[in-house]
């Protein structure tokens, strides 16, 4: 038997690569979980803006745009007539991007849990089959 092949030389392989792997897939994942907690909370500081009955103000040309309470307030409070329309859309569109994104990294990390699990699933396997085969190491 040539040295680095058969199944020990297989399993020693697939052990490294688990454990080379391992921590790159925890890091990944952790920064999934914070930019899925950050996109929650960027989401709810939107809804907060978006909700609400909406007040009627003069914009700058003299059009009545309705606008959510918070941002009649910062209107308010700016003492600056702006037409708060257009960046009322990009917030909406900012929100449907977030979410869109949100639903990718939710794919790309299940799709990483499920690699992982088979990865494991793998290696127990083989580990079996070693152990079963009466392996003796030198």
């Amino acid at each position: 038997m040539a040295a680095g092949s058969g199944p020990a030389a297989r399993e020693l392989f697939a052990e490294g690569l688990l454990q080379f792997l391992r921590p790159a897939v925890r890091q990944l994942d952790r920064h999934v979980h914070s930019v899925r907690e950050s996109q929650v909370e960027l989401r709810e500081h939107i809804d907060s803006l978006a909700t609400g009955e909406p007040k009627t103000v003069f914009g700058v040309h003299g059009l009545c745009a309705p606008l959510p309470p918070e941002l009649c307030r910062i209107n308010e409070d700016q003492k600056v007539a702006l037409d708060l329309d257009p960046y009322v859309k990009k917030l909406l569109n900012a929100r449907r991007r977030v979410v869109l994104v949100n639903n990718i990294l939710q794919n790309a990390q299940e799709r990483l849990r499920r690699l992982n699990h088979s990865v494991a699933k793998e290696t127990v396997r083989r580990r079996a089959m070693l152990e079963a085969g009466g392996y003796q190491g030198k």
